[in-house]
Parts: C-alpha cells; structure tokens; sequence
C-alpha cells in the first residue's frame, strides 16, 4: 500500500521525464518533508553520481526521501509495537502511548485521533491502523516534541496579585545593538512585543520642537521620535499575548515635554491606557491581578502624592502644573540611573498639589537633586509607582504595595548574597525589576536565573543580544502559552517562606531525570565544512539553584552533520524543579580547544515530556531551525 500510495504522489512530477534537484526540492516540499539544503544537495549529488549527469529518477527520488524520511531509530520503535513490520493497529499505538510515552491518560480514541491526523494513506487510515509513513509524520510532531503541549496554552492560575509572577521584562528595548553608538530602532519594540516581552523600557529625552526623543542619554545612539515608539507599541502590544504590558518609562523630559509624552499616551493608546485604579478604588492594598489587567498598559514612572489625590486632580483642570521632587541619590558606584526615586513619607493630603514629602536623612548621600515632573505624567502612573530601594528593612516600613523599585545587577547581587532571606520577604510583596549595569557597553546580558532564585519579577534583559542568558530568558517564557507572565513557585509568593536558593531545607522536591541522548538529524553542517559535515557533540546543561546547576557532555561524532548517533545516557538529580531550566547545546569541535555553535533548545524543565521525544533547534539569534533536531528518550520520578 505505501508502495502504491507513494508512486501515484510522485509520479505527476516525472511525466516529462526525470526531474533535477529544483525539481527534487520542490517535490519535497509539495509533501512536505522538512530539509536542510546543505544535506539534501550531497544526498542528490551521491545519486547522481551513481550514473553521471545530473538529474534523477523515480527510483533515485525514492531512495532520497528514504535518506530523509525513513529514520533507523523510529523503524526500529514501529517494528516493535507493529505486528507484521508493516502495520501499527490503533491498539497497538495504543499501548506504545501508554509504555513509551508514559501517555497514562491515552485511550483508544487518543490512537484514533493521531491515525486520522498523520495517517497519509487512505486504505490504512479507514482500517483505523497506522503505517510507517504515518509514524514517522507523528513522531515529527509538535506532539512528539520534548515541550509539553499542555504547556503551549496559558494553564496557570492568572488571578493572583501581579507580584506573584515572572514577568518578560527588556532593558533599552529601542536599541538594536551596543549602548554607546549603535541604532535606535522601533524595530526593538515590536520584535520584543511579538516575542511575548510584558515589560518595554523607554527611555525619555526633550528633542526639538517639542517632541520628545527616545535614545540612550550622552550616548552616540540615534533617536527616535516617543510619539512613533507609542504608535508602534499600539499596534504590537497585544498581537502576542492578552496580559498587561509595562512601559517603564526612564524619564530625562522637561515638565513641557512630559506633558506632550502624556498626551501622546493619552490620545494614541485611548482606552488601553490604564489611568486610574480598576473600579476606582484608592486604597489599594494588594495588586491586581494579570486577568483583571488585561489588555491594558501601564505606566512605570515617578509619581507625586497618592492615587486619591491624582484622582480628584484628574477632575480638574491641572494642565501646565508640575510638582517638584528631591531626588536624593544614594546609589552604588557601579550602577547607572534608572527609573527610581527616593521613599518619602506622606504629609497630610492636599488636594490640589501632590504632596511636599520629607525624607529620612540617607545613610550615603552624594548628591540632592530636585526633579520636575509633570502632574499630567505622573497621574498616569496607577499600580507601577517606581520608588527607589533603600533597604529591605525600609520597604517593609513604608513602602506600598504599587510601589516598585529598579535595582542595578552589581547591587541586587550582592544583596542576594547576602540578604537572599530578606530579598525573597520582598519580591513577595513588591514588584522588584532587575537591570543591567551601565559597563556592559556591548549590550552584554547577565544570567537572569540568579535573579528568579530570589523571586525578582521583571528581570530586564537586552533583548538584542543573543546568547546563553537570552536562551534562558526564551526558554522560561515558552511556558504558560508564551503570555510572558510565569507564575512563581509557592516558595516565592508566600511572605514567611524560609526557602532561599542556597538552603531549599524543606521546599526540596527531589527529582530524578533521565536522558538517553539517541540521535540528531539534518544538524546544521560546520561553517568549515566544503559539504555537509560537522563533528557534533551535545552539551545538556542545568540552570536552577546553586546546587542543581550542571553540565554534562556527549562524546564527539566525527564528520556526521546529517544523522549522528549517540545512544549515551544522562542523570541528574534536581532539588528544586520549580526553578529548573534544561539547555542542550548542539557544537561542532572545531578543535580540542575551540567548539562552534550550532543550536539549542532550553526550556523548564517541569515543561519536559517523558518518553521519546524530538528537540527542536534554535540559531544563535533565537529561529527555528527547521530540519534540525536531536532525538532522545526522557523519563524521571
């Protein structure tokens, strides 16, 4: 029956005669078998080999698709659950769900299901069993793959207050390159938007008649207009996921300009801006949540006074009013400005200004400096009310639950080193956005996951630098369908947790994984390779708390881009899943020293699939890599 179900699909294509490796190409595609053209080119050209010249027959296409398609470790799985080599009956799929994929929920009507939807072949589909050419589609799948399907969809709880979640947060999201005199480009916003980003930052200037400029303050980056940057954020803002979007504003704008940037928010946003409390509602004593948010945007920025007061401000006419703030700086050496500001105390309410608020005398002061900043800006700030960090003893006395602070990677280190106790206390009541330090003038990135151990909500990346940290990043938000929203694990949200990364004590869930590396397939070729080769080895890495981290290596298979094989078996004992991630790296070795990238896949590793599965394979920039993927066999307890 595949015999005769594959000739009627080709022949049409070699009416006039024998076909070349366009033709090839273009026949492949029709069904739809994936390829890297680097591999099929010295596939077609062994077969033409064979009989000088430089086109093909039928039999010769056959024996190219098999080379693609008929992979030795899915026949040897088929021919052990098939009882005659040929078929695979629906209870007989059945069964391999269940022992293979570890699928307990799996019944006759799941087999039945993936039969009618990978079956290519008419006769065996209306007998209810499964070919060769249907296992292999399915085994191809995005069902088959190593990410949990479940986990494609949004499936946490989205009604908790929005400090309880991981939140996709990026830093200079408008320059596509190094901080110093690379681009500014609207391209950064809607690439982050369509990436699931929940928080963008913007950075805020005075430019020329009146219009305020988005670039990299006394830096050679280039500008751009904020009103473009708006415009493009509202068109983008929800294509990728319904849950609120951030826009953490870093503020340089003269009280004129700030006026202008809330109009431009106001007039170009309309009814997605959130200007006031949901249900108006002045005494906010925990958060909203993502579901009660959604499709809305907030603004992060400076605030004067109190939400009642900006309340009845906004029922009259404030334009042209500012408000001035003493901005006592008391920051680490090594941390640029961001978006922060001093805690003060509330005096009595005044109903027309924001309040004049006096501040407890800092420990380091280095310099007082008075900030302007317009009522009509500042009343658009509702739950993101950016506060500068003193100290965790200080938040937990006077800081609101809508107040948020930025704190620079060097300082939040250090604090989670030697505070982590204190630091997780705080992440469970505020929002706390981690930010880069202002040295990394490339625009390099820092591991995010020190960040997540300590429950740090918006922990702000360059999203236009790829790398390990970047493939963390992505990786983490795969989960709960891409929203960019991640709720944390209990021991993060609960304020009298004990639980920090270095002593779990009693949150430890002890799990065990093992993976048995199979194969790789259609594996990008080395970019030393005159052909298709490459001599592959696989890094399987783990990301978590300190004492979860580690990395194993594969041997190295020589000259093998197109279908190496490995059949090597990987343990690792994992402490605290819930804060787990898994990379596997794909390199080429070059020498023994030196190793060249070739792909990876990270994701959490409570998001892994048991039983044999497909891994996907990412460029260094973060694409999907089409016909590249490894081939192993998951199982833990």
């Amino acid at each position: 029956m595949s015999h005769t179900w594959f000739w009627s699909l080709i022949q049409n294509d070699f009416k006039t005669g024998n076909i070349d490796l366009e033709g090839c190409m273009r026949l492949l595609e029709k069904m739809q078998v994936s390829f890297d053209e680097d591999h099929l080119k010295h596939i077609f050209k062994k077969t033409v080999d064979k009989h000088s010249g430089d086109i093909i027959s039928m039999d010769d296409f056959k024996a190219i698709y098999r080379a693609l398609v008929h992979r030795p470790e899915f026949e040897e799985l088929f021919k052990a659950y098939s009882v005659d080599g040929k078929i695979l009956p629906d209870g007989q799929l059945l069964k391999f769900l269940v022992k293979e994929q570890f699928q307990t929920e799996a019944n006759e009507t799941t087999a039945l299901e993936i039969i009618m939807k990978y079956e290519p072949i008419d006769e065996v589909r209306t007998k209810r069993m499964m070919s060769f050419e249907g296992f292999v589609r399915y085994m191809n799948s995005e069902e088959c793959s190593i990410f949990k399907s479940q986990h494609r969809t949004v499936y946490q709880d989205m009604t908790q207050p929005l400090c309880d979640y991981f939140i996709s947060s990026s830093h200079n999201t408008y320059l596509i390159a190094d901080q110093l005199v690379g681009p500014s480009h609207l391209w950064g916003y809607t690439s982050a938007l369509l990436k699931g980003c929940r928080c963008l930052e913007i950075d805020c200037w005075d430019g020329n008649n009146n219009e305020p400029v988005v670039y990299h303050g006394h830096t050679l980056t280039s500008k751009i207009p904020f009103r473009s940057v708006i415009h493009v954020i509202d068109k983008y803002a929800f294509m990728s996921s319904a849950y609120p979007l951030v826009l953490s504003l870093e503020n340089h704008c003269s009280p004129k300009q700030q006026e202008v940037m809330a109009d431009c928010l106001k007039t170009i946003l309309g009814d997605k801006l959130l200007s006031s409390p949901i249900g108006g509602e002045v005494d906010v004593t925990q958060l909203p949540s993502p579901e009660a948010l959604k499709f809305k945007v907030l603004i992060k920025n400076k605030k004067v006074g109190t939400l009642e007061q900006s309340l009845l401000r906004m029922e009259e006419d404030y334009h042209g009013e500012t408000e001035e703030l003493s901005d006592s700086d008391f920051m680490s050496e090594d941390e640029d400005s961001d978006d922060t500001l001093p805690l003060q105390q509330p005096r009595s309410p005044s109903k027309r200004k924001g309040d004049r608020r006096s501040v407890s005398p800092p420990q380091k002061k280095t310099k007082v400096r008075k900030t302007k900043i317009a009522l009509a800006l500042s009343d658009l700030v509702v739950y993101t009310k950016s506060q500068k960090f003193v100290t965790f003893q200080h938040s937990l006395q006077h800081q609101l639950c809508y107040e948020n602070n930025s704190i620079g990677e060097s300082h939040a280190r250090k604090l989670a080193r030697v505070s982590a106790k204190e630091f997780i206390s705080h992440t469970t009541r505020f929002i706390t956005r981690i930010y880069p330090k202002g040295t990394r003038m490339s625009s390099s990135n820092y591991n995010p996951q020190e960040f997540w151990n300590v429950g740090c909500q918006m922990v702000a990346l360059n999203f236009q630098t790829p790398g390990t940290q970047m493939e963390l990043q992505d990786g983490k938000f795969l989960d709960n369908g891409g929203c960019g929203y991640v709720l944390k694990p209990q021991f993060l949200r609960d304020c009298n947790t004990t639980f920090t990364p270095r002593n779990v004590g009693g949150y430890s869930k002890p799990m065990s994984l093992s993976i048995r590396l199979i194969s790789g397939h259609q594996l990008p070729p080395s970019s030393m390779s005159k052909t298709n080769k490459a001599d592959p080895k696989v890094q399987i890495e783990i990301y978590g708390v300190p004492e979860d981290e580690a990395r194993k290596k594969s041997s190295v298979i020589k000259s093998n881009a197109l279908c190496p094989k490995w059949n090597e078996t990987f343990s690792f004992n994992i402490q605290v899943p819930e804060l787990a991630m898994i990379r596997f790296c794909v390199e080429d070795e070059v020498s023994l020293v030196n190793n060249e990238f070739l792909g990876q896949y990270t994701l959490p590793v409570l998001s892994l699939n048991t039983g044999y599965r497909r891994i996907p394979l990412m460029s260094k920039e973060g694409i999907k890599l089409e016909s590249a993927s490894l081939f192993a066999h998951v199982w833990y307890y």
